[in-house]
């Protein structure tokens, strides 16, 4: 299943779920309310009834009149009921006729002519259901009525001069399942599904479009790595939405410029290591079928004009299996704590001689008196050797300047060395690929000038070894300058 499709059934699925168990849970809440209200209405349907037991209670100062008289309560019941026009439902409710009235004098003017009135008044009557209602005493014992121990009541209080003389126990109803009120609940009942019949279409659109617009960079996004396992570099992808998906376009869009510039230092690598193998071998092979044709004699000039190309054959095959070392892992550094202030300002006595015999002043800079660092001594000879090399060989230079400061940074303090002259220098657009192998400004590719080009390669393998960087600049001085970061030791 494509991820539009998962997106889609994730999104709808959660929404069906959670707007199905709102349903049901709204539905529930209207039903158990419902109830309350119910159950409260007939409470205050009956505090008329309980104004009258208070006045029966005062007759006699006791509930004497109303003990054992059943039928006279059950009356009283349905006389409350039939006044306020209020009928109370099934269980724990019965159907029942109203019960006839008392044969004493119970009733106030209880007379032949209100007895009469009121069997009169029991033949027009409909059925009503009569219920579990009972009279407590002011310790919940039973006086009158049906009390029932596995029924919830209401218990209205019976105050009579400001004292509770006993309780009116209304029996309380758990559910609802005829009336006015049920036809309300059910009402509500078909309404909420029709909502939620409607929130699930508009939920079903919306998790469409959304799962549209979260798939859309992501196929952008999918078809530009294809293309990328393609070989196909040139493309880049819209990244102006600051989301997750967003970083990642431009992560791709990274990745995509990374690649190109690393399959272009690779076909510069193919090209160059092509010509530097082939003009030695070119020449070699030249000077060796003219002595075998006769056309230069054979003698030793000649043979160490061959021999001098085999030379160059030889430095360039070691760089290059120097190189290959470092890239898998093999140039190996025996480190140290050494004192980088120290050993310049040992090294610059050697430096100088060698400068000043191409003509070649060197300036040494270093302020601080101490600069430890974790490092090989054999390995920075390396470092400094091709670098001042590269100064007498090609710069062109008078002059040439080492200086040494400490960067102290939050995280970690540096030191940082740099190596400048006042040569000819490097235009900018060649300054980022001077470390790649075989990379040489001169288009004419001069042996006599440009070296094998892996030089400062090497130079870069060797900083990386020891954590630091090197990149390159232009002077201040009006050449180049090499900038080399090393990690100061704690």
């Amino acid at each position: 299943m494509k991820i539009h499709r998962k997106l889609f059934v994730i999104l709808f699925g959660f929404s069906l779920l959670l707007v199905t168990a709102l349903v049901l849970l709204i539905q529930w809440s209207i039903g158990r309310g419902m109830v309350e209200y119910v159950n409260t209405k007939e409470v205050e349907a009956m505090k008329p009834l309980v104004a009258d037991l208070g006045l029966h209670y005062q007759k006699q100062n006791n509930w004497s009149e109303m003990q054992g008289q059943q039928r006279a309560f059950e009356q009283l019941v349905f006389l409350n009921f039939k006044k306020n026009n209020y009928m109370p439902g099934p269980p724990p409710f019965h159907l029942g006729r109203p019960p006839p009235p008392p044969e004493n004098d119970f009733f106030e003017g209880g007379d032949n002519k209100i007895r009469n009135e009121n069997r009169a008044r029991e033949k027009n009557f409909p059925p009503v259901h009569q219920a579990n209602y009972a009279l407590l005493d002011a310790r919940e014992n039973l006086i009158v009525g049906h009390y029932r121990k596995d029924i919830k009541y209401s218990k209205t209080a019976v105050i009579v001069d400001n004292k509770n003389v006993g309780f009116l126990a209304i029996p309380k109803r758990n559910e609802i399942t005829n009336g006015y009120e049920l036809d309300f609940i059910e009402q509500q009942r078909s309404y909420l599904w029709i909502i939620a019949l409607v929130i699930m279409m508009l939920v079903a659109l919306l998790a469409q479009i959304l799962a549209r617009h979260l798939v859309g960079p992501i196929k952008k996004i999918t078809q530009a790595t294809h293309k990328l396992t393609q070989g196909d570099y040139e493309q880049s992808l819209d990244s102006q939405s600051n989301d997750e998906l967003g970083e990642l376009s431009r992560d791709v869009n990274e990745l995509t410029l990374t690649l190109d510039q690393n399959n272009k230092a690779r076909k510069r690598w193919l090209a160059n290591i092509s010509h530097e193998l082939r003009t030695p071998v070119t020449i070699l092979r030249g000077e060796l079928e003219a002595m075998l044709d006769d056309v230069r004699p054979l003698n030793k000039k000649n043979i160490a004009s061959a021999n001098d190309e085999v030379k160059h054959l030889h430095f360039l095959i070691n760089d290059l299996q120097q190189l290959t070392s470092a890239d898998i892992g093999g140039i190996h550094c025996q480190k140290v704590n050494e004192d980088l202030s120290l050993w310049l300002n040992s090294a610059a006595h050697k430096y100088r001689s060698y400068l000043a015999d191409a003509g070649i002043t060197l300036e040494l800079m270093i302020e601080p008196k101490q600069a430890n660092i974790f490092a090989d001594s054999i390995r920075l000879c390396q470092l400094f050797d091709n670098l001042i090399n590269n100064c007498v060989k090609y710069a062109q230079a008078k002059r040439v300047k080492i200086s040494l400061e400490i960067d102290r940074r939050p995280i970690q303090a540096m030191v940082i060395v740099k190596v400048e002259d006042d040569g000819v220098g490097v235009e900018k657009q060649h300054l980022p690929y001077l470390f790649e192998y075989l990379y040489r400004v001169e288009n004419s590719r001069n042996r006599k000038t440009g070296g094998s080009g892996l030089g400062l390669s090497i130079c870069a393998h060797i900083v990386a070894a020891h954590q630091g960087k090197i990149c390159a600049a232009q002077s201040n001085l009006g050449g180049l300058a090499i900038i080399i970061e090393l990690p100061l030791s704690k």
